[in-house]
């Protein structure tokens, strides 16, 4: 499996930002890490090597980002304000930086998905449901849609725009939601098991639904917790089935 590492200092956050990059070919995946981990968080728990026969057959060409939720939202040293601030600079990263370096290694034509578990199912919906111009889908895994479980009560108009679950409902802009709607991979998973919350999934498929907006949910069972082992078995699921 091709496995490359990229790296820049980015005029968004001021700092030197990895890029893990693995495969040759295919559609773009851009992952995004759990909590606060890191761009090779991914391969360390072996989820890379689950999605293995997909990046060397040229199905997928998978691109994993750093988070910066220990510099945000996981960060109680910080104030909230400058958490929200720090948070909507790693979006101007994502998609006034990464996107552009998926183009140039990829081409105009592919399509971008986000995915991620966790705290990062929240950001790859949410980074879809931001610009669905430049990225045609998410594969959110164990997420939860309301970013208000991570702000410890803070609330202002950055939370507001970086939680689906509440600009979403308000969502009128017919330009956009028309992009949205033409997406043919929404797909919001979770698991039933321990540490899952899959009313989060249910409330987001809800709103959703109500924008008109084609999406698949999907509950897995009682023995699918809140753990690694689910989402190397779900990751390689849906690349198997639906790309």
């Amino acid at each position: 499996m091709d496995r490359n590492l990229s790296s820049w200092f980015s005029p968004s956050l001021q700092k030197e930002m990895p890029v893990a990059v693995y495969g040759h070919y295919g559609f773009a995946l851009l992952l995004i890490p759990t909590a606060a981990a890191d761009y090779l968080e991914y391969e360390r728990f072996q989820l890379m090597d689950s999605i293995k026969p997909f990046i060397e057959s040229g199905k997928v060409k998978v691109f994993s980002v750093d988070s910066i939720n220990n510099e945000s939202w996981m960060n109680d040293s910080m104030e909230p304000r400058h958490k929200a601030i720090r948070h909507q600079q790693w979006n101007n990263y994502i998609f006034n930086e990464v996107i552009p370096f998926i183009r140039t290694h990829t081409s105009a034509e592919t399509s971008i998905i986000t995915s991620g578990a966790s705290f990062g199912a929240l950001h790859s919906a949410n980074l879809f449901f931001k610009r669905p111009d430049l990225i045609n889908g998410c594969l959110a895994m164990s997420g939860v849609y309301d970013l208000t479980e991570y702000t410890k009560g803070y609330f202002d108009e950055d939370v507001y725009f970086n939680s689906p679950c509440h600009y979403l409902p308000n969502l009128s802009d017919h330009g956009v939601l028309e992009q949205i709607r033409k997406s043919h991979h929404i797909h919001i998973l979770s698991g039933s098991g321990a540490y899952e919350d899959p009313d989060a999934a249910r409330r987001l498929a809800g709103i959703l639904y109500n924008k008109g907006i084609t999406y698949e949910l999907d509950i897995w069972g009682a023995d699918m917790t809140h753990d690694w082992p689910t989402w190397r078995t779900m990751l390689p699921h849906y690349l198997a089935t639906r790309f």
